[in-house]
């Protein structure tokens, strides 16, 4: 069986590396495992910066270690180029570049935790979904 792609919100990036309990840190820990497939764009990959490099002094993070998981990240990632822009199509614009890399790169799962703004990506036959419940499906 292959491993389902996905794509990781920021805000679950954040909250795997806030708190090392819980499903967004098991997430993390299958990626780093290699049990999970992602996708990256530049865009997401920038916007992961921008909010670790906010307060790196609550994730208890160096500069320097944030580059070693950015570059983790990249390391692992499937990277997608996006040539076409769906905007705006979301209830919070901040989002519309996930849901341009999902339709991009062929992916039907975002795992995030505002799965509410994801909604209209129901359109293009993308699910979002929390980590818990996504962790729950690939048991």
């Amino acid at each position: 069986m292959s491993m389902r792609r996905v794509i990781i919100d920021t805000n679950v990036l954040y909250a795997g590396l806030y708190s090392s309990v819980g499903a967004s840190h098991q997430v993390l820990r299958d990626i780093e495992c290699g049990k999970i497939r992602f996708v990256l764009s530049a865009t997401l990959v920038f916007e992961y910066e921008d909010v670790l490099r906010r307060n790196p002094s609550l994730l208890g993070l160096s500069n320097e270690e944030i580059d070693d998981i950015l570059n983790d990240l990249c390391s692992r990632g499937e990277h997608q180029t996006i040539y076409f822009l769906w905007r705006p199509k979301l209830s919070d614009p901040k989002d519309d570049h996930i849901l341009e890399l999902a339709v991009a790169s062929n992916t039907s799962t975002i795992v995030t935790h505002n799965i509410r703004d994801f909604k209209n990506a129901q359109e293009f036959g993308i699910i979002a979904i929390t980590p818990a419940q996504f962790l729950e499906e690939i048991r």
